[in-house]
């Protein structure tokens, strides 16, 4: 059964606009008792047809599966194969991150024996009320699809299944074949036509004519009309539909995090980064609206501000999204369509009309500001140690127009959404849906795998490096060049800013020692070496005390053929510019500390400003 599993994963394509890709590049795996039979045996016979790739952690395996996919615009993926136990309960927060992105990776758990003659076998969960439940299970609500292979002709409806979700754009994450270790290793006469070369060909359903038309006539009468590009239109392969939408018609143009770069950031009609992380332009704009443009989002709490940011009065929604789910939220005028159709029928339906001039010359007088402030920011000069935003702006401008930076959580995202000037559609990812601290490294692995053409420059704080630091082995185990900057703040600098503003006083949030004087964690800082460790796993490392340094590691890093580790050291309490935006984060109503008091009462005043409903 297994075998017949990886000849037809092998030979799945997807084809969109005549170009075809396989879509499964290779097979990321662990093995234990639970798959190194099965599967195993499988992949060792398959070869290059559907080459494996050994991980360190099975978590990491799966964002190293997610950026390739984000990378590939969701065309291919990589499959991920573990032992049943911990092995399958480490994909869990993997499969979230995949399901809540939208971004298609195929998990190959194993599991407990079908016949159950052995159980209980080892690491099964014994759950009394029923022998159907495994650890698996645990898969269910975070998978898109989930089947349990029970029988070897189970396989190929399931199979089948699971192909067609990850290929369809409105209903793709993670997808789970759960596969019990007896069940792999059993031999069944499956037909030919099963494991034969099959093509899915990537749909774009265009726009109804009625739903275009009423989104055309809610955008003519805007005086302030506002577009905000998300992750959408990088997949859809959208970007140059949006640039001629915004030339034709003067509209302005935000992005969210995974929409950035949808326009170059010179682009006339660029204003940023929208939202909780977004730059002043665009959420100016997006408070004085009266029509908002939503294009391929899913309109996240930080796009909207926790639904504090579209201020306007009557301001209107018009959503054009490919999953009808999205297209109707925020109460908006649903179009349901593929992103590049959708874009250029848009563009048709409003031929003829533009914006007023004063207007677009607004928004780019606002946009201009914002690059100064920007420029500011990059060369700031502060020290002894920089600001993170002086890192950003080093790498920034050593970074060619095609290379890629990486990042996830910790503060580092926010700044790069607001700072960071994209110039290519692929040159921005940022894993921001669901945050997940240690994807960064792993992550950069797939983006590299997946162009190998570029550099890969790894944003990554200390906080997030040592969750899954262990990757940097697979980096060099498989001669992939990515490279790290390391930024070393002493802890968690994103929620230690977020603990001083609701009054916790940046409680639990850094690296310090347990103080015997006091019992708690107010101690001297903990002595780390980031650098030899990063060492120790294969990297090259060059540990630099300041930006000048940092530019010349840089440079160093991209002449070289193997994965460099920067390692700098910034000052945690240098903050970005402000958005000028708000995010919902509860503040104890109850509290004997005056900060936290100070902030709930300052909490309860910004949630004025939120709306329930548009």
């Amino acid at each position: 059964m297994a075998q017949a599993l990886v000849r037809f994963l092998a030979n799945q394509w997807t084809e969109r606009d005549g170009a075809r890709a396989r879509l499964f590049a290779g097979c990321l795996g662990i093995f234990g008792h639970g798959n190194v039979a099965g599967v195993g045996q499988a992949l060792l016979e398959a070869g290059d047809a559907l080459p494996y790739v050994l991980a360190r952690n099975e978590q990491a395996m799966v964002h190293t599966a997610v950026g390739y996919a984000r990378m590939t615009d969701r065309l291919s993926t990589y499959a991920c194969t573990t032992s049943i136990g911990p092995g399958a309960t480490n994909l869990v927060t993997g499969a979230a991150l995949a399901t809540v992105n939208r971004l298609p990776v195929l998990l190959l758990p194993g599991d407990v024996f079908a016949t159950r003659v052995a159980n209980p076998v080892l690491q099964e969960l014994e759950d009394a009320r029923s022998y159907e439940i495994s650890v698996n299970d645990c898969l269910v609500p975070v998978s898109k699809f989930f089947a349990r292979i029970n029988r070897p002709e189970q396989l190929m409806p399931a199979a089948l299944a699971a192909v067609r979700v990850l290929t369809d754009p409105a209903e793709t994450g993670a997808v789970t074949l759960a596969l019990p270790q007896d069940v792999q290793a059993e031999a069944w006469d499956f037909p030919a036509e099963f494991v034969a070369e099959r093509v899915w060909r990537i749909r774009r359903p265009p726009p109804e004519p009625d739903a275009l038309a009423a989104a055309a006539a809610l955008v003519r009468p805007a005086r302030r009309p506002l577009l905000v590009a998300g992750g959408g239109v990088i997949y859809a392969g959208a970007t140059e539909e949006l640039r001629e939408l915004a030339e034709a018609t003067g509209i302005p143009v935000a992005e969210t995090q995974a929409g950035k770069g949808s326009l170059r950031f010179d682009h006339p009609a660029a204003v940023g980064a929208i939202g909780a992380t977004g730059a002043a332009a665009a959420n100016t704009l997006a408070r004085e609206a009266d029509v908002v443009i939503g294009v391929g989002t899913r309109w996240s709490d930080f796009s909207t501000a926790s639904r504090s940011l579209f201020a306007g009065t009557g301001v209107r929604f018009v959503n054009l999204n490919i999953a009808a789910p999205d297209a109707y939220k925020l109460a908006g005028h649903a179009v349901v369509a593929d992103a590049k159709v959708g874009l250029a029928a848009l563009t048709g339906a409003l031929a003829g009309w533009s914006v007023e001039s004063g207007y677009a010359d607004r928004a780019r007088r606002l946009a201009a500001d914002w690059q100064r402030t920007v420029d500011a920011a990059y060369h700031a000069g502060h020290g002894p140690l920089p600001g993170q935003a002086e890192v950003i702006g080093a790498v920034n401008e050593i970074a060619g127009p095609r290379d890629v930076v990486v990042c996830a959580a910790g503060s580092m995202p926010g700044d790069l959404h607001k700072l960071w000037r994209t110039r290519d559609p692929k040159g921005y990812h940022v894993e921001y849906g669901y945050s997940c601290m240690g994807y960064e490294i792993a992550g950069g692995i797939g983006v590299k795998l997946a162009a190998p053409d570029r550099e890969v420059f790894v944003l990554v704080g200390d906080g997030s490096y040592l969750m899954l630091a262990q990757e940097l082995v697979t980096a060099a185990q498989e001669h992939v060049k990515i490279i790290v900057v390391l930024v070393e703040n002493q802890g968690f600098a994103s929620i230690g800013a977020l603990s001083e503003s609701i009054g916790n006083g940046r409680f639990g949030t850094r690296y310090l020692s347990r103080n015997p004087a006091t019992g708690a964690l107010d101690g001297p800082p903990v002595e780390i070496d980031l650098a030899a460790n990063a060492a120790s796993l294969g990297a090259e490392v060059a540990s630099v005390t300041g930006i000048a340094e940092l530019r010349a590691a840089l440079r160093a890093a991209v002449a070289a053929k193997r994965t460099t580790v920067v390692h700098v050291r910034t000052d945690p309490l240098v903050a970005a510019p402000d958005s000028q935006a708000w995010w919902d984060v509860p503040v104890a109503a109850v509290s004997s500390r005056a900060a936290t008091q100070a902030a709930r009462a300052g909490y309860e005043n910004d949630k004025k400003a939120q709306r329930t409903y548009w």
